[in-house]
């Protein structure tokens, strides 16, 4: 059993579930505590704690059954209410089946269960052997039960049943025996259903490979799968933690060592400008900061991490202003008034689902334009977090123009390589000349590498 929990942990870690060691080691010392006797109190046990989200249930729900499972009902041999002469009927008539009917027909006649070398037989000659998925588990389960004849059951059973009744035994024996397969058909679905579950989870567990921390931090936004990018938000907290701490330092050492030379010279005048007395400069303001992100398809991993990153930094930044936009712009600062920022991130991403080829940055810059104009000033640094792609819409870069002679500068964060930019419809070469400063963040350490210097 301890074997199976290890492996159970494994299947949940693979299917995207976050399990520390620790709470692993509460997930033995709890089993140990209640036992396996009552399989819904063991069930409780290890549900309480190695699920730590909500999220996680439905995956836990789906792989328990898979891991501890009885293997499905047996098959029942109904051959026991027959007479001694109704029994040398059904062999006489199983003879004269072919070779895959015949097993199929005393399997469900005579309640013979198929032995595990069977079943991988008919796993591997579907390609059961090559599936680690969880969603493959109903489309090969019913390739393998076609595989084993049940898909020519109804016609195989009504030529046996015939065959029977020729022999001369009784329509009630018939009867018996047709529910009989039908039931045993059931119940032989269910065991190759567990089978086919139980080989895609120990597939999935043996090539799951768990990535690294750096590894994930340089892994392309595009290429996320919904485990990794669930991996990172973990990760945001703490390289939010380690950003704070750089600009707090490097806001201590510029109290210290950055010379205010215009209040030494004039506190020195009485020395006859002969630097008596030094001054250093102790005045630092933080970045009054607007944010303009795109949540379609292609940037909605970046603008969310870049949003979780900014509003995890609130301490750092004299003010923030976030809006989001696909086709057209929305203010979302009052979601993150409302809640902490993992939870306003998830709600603005709910509200915003992207559409098909739908996103007009030019369109959500003319209603920034006149809708929230006054949240640009000579102090705002404006950011823009976007790919560039119009669908071949009107860029409005002179409205880009305009933004950037009220604002302190505009910084633009790309998730796709310059070597993209002005391919098919990418209107980055004309956005990138009204820019102060244009970054590359095709990962997560791109975007922390371009937060830090916002906050320099």
């Amino acid at each position: 059993m301890e074997q199976r929990i290890v492996d159970f942990i494994a299947g949940l870690r693979a299917a995207g579930v976050r399990v520390s060691i620790a709470e692993s080691a509460d997930a033995f010392r709890a089993v140990d505590h209640v036992g396996v006797m009552s399989k819904h109190t063991f069930r409780s046990a290890l549900h309480a704690t190695l699920i730590k989200d909500a999220r996680d249930g439905p995956t836990f729900d789906a792989l328990f059954p898979i891991y501890f499972g009885s293997g499905g009902p047996p098959l029942l041999n109904p051959t026991g209410e027959l007479t001694p002469a109704e029994q040398q009927m059904l062999m006489d008539a199983l003879r004269q089946l072919a070779g895959d009917m015949r097993r199929l027909m005393e399997m469900l006649l005579q309640g013979r269960q198929p032995n595990p070398s069977e079943l991988r037989q008919a796993g591997n000659q579907v390609g059961l052997q090559y599936a680690n998925r969880p969603f493959q588990q109903d489309w090969f389960t019913r390739r393998m039960l076609r595989q084993l004849g049940l898909d020519q059951l109804t016609e195989a059973l009504r030529e046996l049943l015939e065959q029977l009744a020729r022999q001369g035994m009784s329509e009630e024996s018939r009867n018996k025996l047709e529910q009989a397969a039908a039931e045993n058909a059931a119940a032989l679905a269910e065991q190759v259903e567990q089978f086919v579950g139980e080989n895609i989870a120990r597939k999935a567990t043996e090539e799951h490979h768990e990535p690294q921390e750096a590894e994930l931090l340089e892994r392309p936004f595009s290429s996320l799968s919904e485990a990794e990018a669930k991996a990172l938000q973990e990760l945001v907290r703490r390289l939010a933690a380690q950003l704070r701490s750089r600009a707090s330092l490097r806001h201590k050492k510029g109290k210290r060592g950055v010379l205010d030379a215009k209040r030494t010279i004039r506190a020195n005048q009485r020395y006859g400008a002969v630097p008596m007395e030094i001054y250093h400069k102790t005045r630092h303001l933080k970045p009054k900061l607007a944010l303009i992100c795109d949540v379609s398809t292609s940037v909605r991993y970046c603008s969310e991490f870049m949003l979780r990153l900014i509003y995890e930094l609130q301490d750092q930044v004299s003010k923030a202003r976030s809006f989001v936009f696909i086709g057209d712009i929305k203010d979302i600062t009052a979601y993150f008034d409302e809640d902490r920022p993992d939870v306003a991130v998830e709600r603005v991403l709910e509200d915003n689902q992207p559409g098909y080829y739908n996103t007009n940055l030019g369109n959500s810059l003319a209603t920034f334009a006149h809708d929230h104009l006054d949240t640009v000033d000579h102090r705002t640094t404006l950011i823009v977090i976007s790919d560039g792609r119009n669908n071949f819409s009107d860029p409005r870069v002179d409205l880009l123009e305009m933004l950037k002679r009220r604002a302190r500068r505009i910084i633009w964060l790309s998730p796709e390589p310059p070597y993209l930019w002005g391919t098919g419809d990418s209107d980055m070469p004309q956005y990138v000349g009204c820019c102060d400063a244009v970054h590359e963040v095709g990962n997560l350490q791109q975007l922390a590498d371009a937060v830090d210097k916002l906050l320099d």
